[in-house]
């Protein structure tokens, strides 16, 4: 399981020379395994599952596998748009060895798809997830599944899709022994009729000789609606025993207002069972106290419940891997840099312009009780910490690390170095080493001005202004906003890096389609001028995280952007709904609407020299469906949402 540290730092200095990365590790190739390539995948809606194969040829089992890492890559098909609806998508192992192989149906991935209803022609993002535990199936000659469900409409919508496996050769920090397979499965929930616990049964296997670790993952999602909302909108606990000992208790529950994948055209902010639309799920691991040749019994039970009309499945895949020796006692691997990073995953809280954060593993058999952690920009000066804290065996720790982000404009490569874990030498150095590219956070004058319009249920917002020491610069607690109030800050500022950071306790930002009662709201910072220099999403979820610096020189300053903030609301009416934009420039100005499905033009709007307005619109004289509200401007989309128009009582 994941810890995390975020205090336990000690500052060691800073040094003035810059460490070579590549005096201290060898150079390791990773291997890039392509088995789907930027494919299309549509629903088929008479079975609710389309089968996308693909095989992959991947390492033979006399090649060392140090890490391997699986990215899933989404984007809108090059003749179709993005699809609409969040499915539980699955990517499997089916056969390992060729043709003629055994079917075997390993899950190694489980993709909820977004809401892509507004995603333009140009969308795309990526996910990755650790698959070093199935290392000894991934070998060979593997044919890959890519399952997707659902049933809406297959023939002007879909994803493009791209699975690629990374493998980083190298002595693996656990040489993998077994795999079982312990759960897999569509498990009914609150069906007295089909209780869960005959089905989610006590499962044994026998360790093997060479065993001295194990591990257990499992993947679990909930879906289905009852009256109570499970399995998709409820929250069950779930128990985790071992060998009769209980390991885990946790409630299958998950916050989704800070999807990093938003605005997204759906219910995407609501929390659900385990899971959020647009998420390659990773499983939950759990490191096994376990011996060689000995019976050992995995049980997993599900919170007692029943329902009166039970539609609410567990979706279950859960498998041990029995492991040897570790190789090394001491021995930590980078896993990711955080911030700064250009990673799409990443994209919430970066760019960045102070506290790097970093994750590490410990691969060694011993607690990690220290590291030196080196970190900086390339071509910058480096920072030395002593990080200090207690890292079991294959837990992952989370590490925020203070000192200010140097950046030159535009893109940079940010560089981490691990050494000295517990103060002896690493087991193996090649993987204590990891770069990130990231972009420098934009420069502004220090006179600006923060326009803040409230919503209608403000007692959940709030936003603070902070510089590089993380002192409060300006801030409006929870509960001190109006409705329907426009605060304008006028901020003087001294040069230096500040962050300005927007809350919304609710999850649901100042703009979700779904609460027509919250209204809408807005968030822009201008120059002194008044000329926008960034628009802010409405539709947010929890939070929004934008940092910059303040600099004298005028030649530095980011030029206002030239794209309009436009704003929609609401876009589910029975006609009514207004459009708000504000541009630095007045131009020619063309709003259109687009039904949905025909993608025919059913009403359209020019104005002339437009920079900034209000406007009201009435659609209910339109039948009851969906539409497209797109802005042009000079021959360009720049604005495309969609506007559900109901049925009226």
């Amino acid at each position: 399981m994941m810890k995390r540290y975020f205090t336990t730092l000690f500052l060691l200095g800073s040094l003035s020379v810059l460490l070579s990365m590549d005096a201290v590790a060898q150079k390791t190739g990773i291997q890039t395994i392509t088995t789907h390539d930027k494919i299309t995948v549509v629903t088929d809606p008479s079975k609710g599952i389309n089968t996308y194969l693909g095989w992959g040829k991947f390492p033979t089992t006399n090649t060392s596998i140090r890490k391997i890492r699986m990215v899933v890559k989404f984007g809108c098909p090059d003749t179709l748009r993005c699809a609409d609806w969040d499915y539980m998508d699955q990517i499997l192992i089916r056969r390992k060895g060729g043709q003629n192989a055994p079917d075997l149906s390993y899950e190694i991935g489980r993709m909820l798809t977004p809401y892509g209803g507004a995603f333009g022609k140009n969308w795309n993002f990526e996910w990755a997830t650790d698959l070093t535990d199935f290392s000894l199936l991934l070998r060979d000659s593997v044919e890959v599944e890519y399952r997707h469900a659902g049933y809406e409409p297959n023939n002007d919508r879909g994803w493009k899709i791209t699975v690629q496996f990374e493998i980083t050769p190298g002595p693996p920090a656990l040489p993998p022994v077994a795999i079982h397979r312990i759960y897999d499965g569509h498990y009914a929930y609150g069906d007295s009729s089909k209780p869960i616990e005959a089905a989610l049964q006590p499962v044994s296997f026998t360790s093997h000789s060479k065993t001295r670790n194990a591990r257990l993952l499992v993947y679990q999602t909930g879906h289905g609606m009852d009256p109570a909302g499970c399995g998709e909108f409820c929250s069950r606990y779930r128990e985790v025993f071992f060998n009769g000992q209980l390991i885990d208790k946790r409630d299958i529950w998950q916050k989704c207002g800070d999807n990093p994948l938003y605005p997204q055209a759906g219910t995407w902010v609501i929390d659900r069972a385990y899971w959020c639309p647009g998420e390659l799920k990773h499983a939950d691991r759990y490191e096994l106290t376990i011996q060689p040749n000995r019976k050992n019994i995995v049980d997993i039970n599900m919170e007692p419940y029943q329902s009166p009309k039970p539609s609410a499945t567990e979706v279950i895949s859960a498998y041990v891997v029995e492991y040897g020796a570790y190789r090394s006692k001491q021995d930590v691997a980078m896993e990711d840099i955080i911030v700064p990073s250009n990673k799409d995953i990443h994209s919430r809280i970066n760019p960045a312009g102070v506290y790097p954060v970093i994750s590490f593993r410990n691969l060694g058999g011993e607690l990690l009780k220290s590291l030196q952690i080196s970190y900086g920009t390339k071509g910058k000066t480096r920072q030395l910490f002593q990080w200090k804290g207690e890292l079991k065996p294959g837990e992952t720790a989370i590490v925020k690390l203070p000192g200010t982000i140097a950046a030159t404009t535009g893109e940079n490569e940010f560089q981490v170095e691990l050494s000295r874990p517990n103060g002896k030498q690493d087991g193996y150095l090649p993987d204590n080493i990891m770069s990130s590219v990231f972009n420098a956070i934009p420069k502004h004058g220090g006179s600006l001005v923060f326009q803040f319009k409230t919503n209608r249920q403000p007692v959940h917002n709030s936003y603070t202004l902070t510089n590089s020491n993380n002192e409060i610069v300006q801030q409006r607690k929870e509960g001190e906003l109006k409705a329907d109030s426009l605060y304008q800050e006028q901020w003087q500022l001294q040069p230096g890096i500040y962050t300005l950071q927007v809350k919304d306790t609710a999850g649901d930002g100042l703009e979700f389609w779904f609460n027509r009662r919250g209204g809408r709201g807005y968030t822009r910072l201008l120059d002194h001028q008044r000329r926008m220099l960034q628009p802010f999403e409405s539709d947010f979820g929890s939070s929004l995280f934008y940092a910059f610096e303040v600099v004298k020189d005028s030649m530095q300053h980011q030029a206002p952007v030239e794209t309009p903030a436009v704003g929609l609301y609401p876009t589910m009416s029975a006609g009514p709904t207004t459009l708000d934009y504000f541009s630095n420039s007045a131009e020619k100005v063309t709003v259109r609407f687009i039904s949905d499905p025909g993608n025919q033009l059913v009403e359209e709007h020019v104005y002339e020299n437009l920079k900034e307005g209000v406007f009201q619109y009435d659609m209910s004289y339109l039948p009851a469906q969906r539409y497209y509200v797109q802005v042009w401007v000079k021959g360009k989309m720049v604005f495309n949402k969609r506007l559900r128009i109901v049925f009226r009582q």
